[in-house]
């Protein structure tokens, strides 16, 4: 039974702010304002261009699809049955850490409230309400789901625009420039620990690629959704870094943005930051819970995964299973690990996901150069740079957190070589 193709443009675009403006607004200012200071605003331009180039390899390849699949899906085809497997497991792994994650953060903020709930059988309890309810809502239609994740891109930005219109009238009364000094002061090595960090505040777009059979029309819509998406969030990102900056410095603060409103709106301001805090982690929430059970669909369909995730439910015409499926994994993750141990576990999945894609361009220009098919400008220039980038960004981490990339690189591999031999042992007895 075929899903629904009710995912329009705009609702694509809304669906890509909410995957990528989550916690990350509320907690990386300080962080980036330790390594450049003033600069900071900078580094987050610099990084949503980073992050503009790799989109435009998505674009492109995005563009020759109209399956379900995202990322697991290019590759497949661009790169063979291996290859996929693997960008599978690590786009499967990327969404359901970064939404257990941000689960565990929603709830650190709601005990800022309530602090009963931080802990013990009411936090996992919590913890189940949150998910148990946007699992319900991608159950019973992909148009709830999606309308859900529009309600939520609103409702976290309006905060945060208004701190930005209070924290630029402010500036204007105070202005302050920037000396170039402080721009060269923190080094490369500072601006590429800048870049790393922030990379990760861009990611989580490709997990809304998955859904492509359900959009209207994928390969119109997502380069178009892409494009406007990025210049929503590097605007918000920016604006919100500089207001912070002009605000209340570059000194360290576990909540830069509630103690931002605090001096800009007064001592209701920080109730109400930690408020928009909490929307916005659940609106991402919402996005990568309607966006990846659509994988496991595909794999699933493609008899990579058992055939129970491919089933559509009759009625709302969703694949629930999945949509059970991954809403009970990230509860199990969220229920069991730390906020950045998860964190951690997603980040270098979307790079090695990035990376994939970023291949994937090469070898189909390659193969079909005369493809109908969004083209780049440079675009295999441009997919070396990015591939570039991505291997400097691998060499940051610690050999703890290589180890579980490897681990599932390993677990990935097995599930090649198990689909392949039931595959060999399934013509061999045709054949007798």
């Amino acid at each position: 039974m075929p899903l629904i193709r009710s995912i329009g443009r705009w609702s694509l675009t809304a669906l890509i702010i909410n995957a990528v403006i989550g916690s990350g607004v509320f907690g990386i200012p300080s962080e980036v304002n330790g390594i450049v200071g003033r600069a900071s605003p900078i580094a987050m331009i610099l990084a949503g261009l980073g992050m503009g180039m790799v989109m435009a390899c998505f674009a492109e390849v995005a563009s020759q699809f109209s399956n379900a699949g995202g990322a697991y899906l290019y590759t497949k085809t661009a790169l063979g049955d291996f290859a996929g497997m693997q960008v599978a497991w690590f786009s499967l792994l990327a969404p359901i850490g970064a939404c257990a994650a941000s689960v565990n953060l929603f709830v650190i903020y709601l005990a800022g409230f309530f602090p009963a709930v931080g802990s013990g059988l009411l936090r996992l309890a919590v913890m189940a309400l949150l998910l148990g309810a946007l699992t319900l809502a991608n159950y019973i239609g992909v148009r709830s789901g999606t309308n859900l994740s529009n309600v939520f891109t609103i409702s976290k930005l309006l905060p945060l625009v208004v701190l930005i219109l209070l924290g630029l009238w402010r500036f204007m009364e105070h202005p302050l420039m920037l000396p170039s000094s402080e721009v060269v002061q923190p080094g490369i090595r500072g601006w590429l620990d800048a870049l790393l960090l922030l990379a990760f505040a861009y990611g989580g777009f490709e997990t809304c690629l998955i859904p492509a059979a359900e959009m209207k029309e994928p390969r119109k819509e997502i380069p178009l959704a892409l494009v406007s998406g990025l210049l929503v969030c590097i605007s918000v990102y920016a604006l919100i870094q500089f207001v912070v900056v002009v605000t209340i410095g570059t000194g360290h603060l576990d909540r830069p943005l509630a103690a931002t409103a605090s001096v800009l709106i007064g001592s209701s301001g920080s109730a109400l930051i930690t408020a928009a805090a909490m929307i916005s982690i659940y609106g991402s929430v919402s996005a990568m819970v309607l966006a990846t059970p659509r994988l496991t669909y595909s794999l699933a369909e493609s008899r990579e995964f058992p055939s129970v995730f491919a089933a559509v439910h009759p009625k709302f015409r969703t694949p629930h299973i999945s949509i059970l499926a991954v809403g009970a994994l990230a509860f199990l993750l969220a229920a069991t690990g730390t906020f950045r141990w998860l964190m951690t576990l997603a980040s270098g999945a979307i790079i090695i996901t990035y990376t994939a894609v970023c291949i994937c361009l090469i070898v189909l220009r390659r193969r079909d150069p005369d493809a109908n098919a969004l083209r780049i400008p440079g675009g295999s220039w441009l997919a070396c740079a990015c591939m570039a980038i991505a291997m400097i960004l691998l060499s940051r981490f610690t050999a703890r957190e290589a180890v579980l990339l490897v681990i599932t690189a390993v677990i990935a591999s097995v599930n090649y070589f198990v689909v392949r031999g039931k595959r060999v042992k399934s013509v061999e007895e045709l054949q007798v």
